[in-house]
């Protein structure tokens, strides 16, 4: 009971600082705000663990959603879901949780990072705006947003993050 109740804290916790730094860091544009969800995401994941990762990866962007922050069009959020649900599964995956091997997390920092992108340039730019029939502007929209982008938002959370866990890992007892 205590290990729930202790996992349900810091996931909530977790996504809680997340919505807030999105709705925060709003107008400061994609690449702030990207690298500051990434963040939380890969320290959620690698200092929490994965479920926790896990949720917070899944239910971040119908929060972000319903708080009016990214894409407004609802068929985009669960994809952006699935694209962070990649990132954390892929960091957690390839690190671990006591991963120490410098080329290890380098690869899980470079892999999960490659991965989130390409997940969401696949579900929304190749899949989502063709089936979705969207205008030509909200495609070259999507496209910019889901793109390449992607993949500098997550690699700078990223690495921030790989920095930070060790801290956080020892400030929760975890180390």
């Amino acid at each position: 009971m205590k290990k729930q109740i202790l996992w349900i804290t810091e996931t909530a916790v977790m996504l809680a600082l997340l919505v807030t730094l999105q709705a925060v860091t709003k107008s400061a544009g994609q690449y702030v705000t990207g690298s500051c969800v990434n963040l939380i995401l890969a320290v959620t994941a690698l200092a929490a663990g994965p479920g926790s990762g896990a949720a917070v990866a899944l239910l971040s962007p119908f929060f972000a959603f319903l708080l009016g922050i990214g894409p407004q069009s609802i068929p985009i959020v669960p994809a952006i879901s699935m694209g962070n649900l990649v990132y954390v599964l892929l960091l957690w995956g390839i690190v671990g949780e006591r991963c120490r091997s410098l080329p290890r997390k380098l690869l899980a920092w470079l892999g999960a990072a490659g991965g989130k992108a390409a997940v969401l340039y696949l579900l929304v730019v190749r899949l989502l705006c063709a089936a979705l029939a969207l205008p030509e502007k909200q495609v070259t929209l999507f496209t910019a947003m889901f793109s390449w982008p992607q993949l500098v938002t997550a690699l700078a959370g990223g690495g921030v993050a790989l920095l930070a866990v060790p801290i956080v890992r020892k400030a929760l007892g975890k180390s």
